[in-house]
Parts: structure tokens; sequence; C-alpha cells
């Protein structure tokens, strides 16, 4: 019983939400668009219509998925930079919100 208390604790304690600050971009440009321009704006909008994943590129250049569900929050701030609410695991960020 303790030891199964303790992993529901440690699993409670990975799912928090933070704060993650970047740009997003898509899975087929990735970080190209890490200046948020209008012309990166552009592209960021027309590579998600056509069907490539959603990602926030952070300023260190790292590269998190969005996952699925979150597509919609971030569709309409491509190719922008952002600060994003939300929660990681395994590589993929979960959105609660975004600014």
């Amino acid at each position: 019983m303790k030891k199964a208390l303790l992993v529901l604790a440690f699993a409670s304690v990975s799912a928090f939400a933070a704060e993650f600050s970047g740009t997003i971009s898509n899975s087929h440009c990735g970080a190209k668009h890490i200046a948020a321009t209008q012309a990166d704006a552009a592209c960021a909008q027309k590579c998600l219509k056509g069907g490539a994943d959603a990602v926030l590129v952070t300023s260190d250049s790292s590269v998190l998925k969005i996952d699925a569900a979150s597509k919609d929050k971030v569709a309409s701030f491509a190719g922008k930079k952002v600060t994003i609410k939300g929660t990681v695991s395994k590589g993929t960020l979960t959105v609660d919100s975004i600014e």
C-alpha cells in the first residue's frame, strides 16, 4: 500500500503545469520560424494546414511537439512568440493556456 501511494505521489508531481516560452512552429519547418516575422507566420500556418504537427521552439532551440488535442489552441499563434502553461510528457506538450 505504501509503495502504491509513493508511486502515485511521484506521478502527480511530474504532472504539474509549467510555463514555456518560445515560438509556435510546425514539425516540417522546426526552428526556421524562431524570428516570428510575418513570413514565418504565413509559412507556419500553411504547413499546419497541410498536416504538419504543431511544435513549440524554445529560446534554446529545443523543440516540443504539441499534442493533437492542443493543436486547435495554438493554430492561430503559428509563427508567433508565445508563453504556454502546460505539462510535458515524453517530449509532448499539452497546452492548458497560451498567450
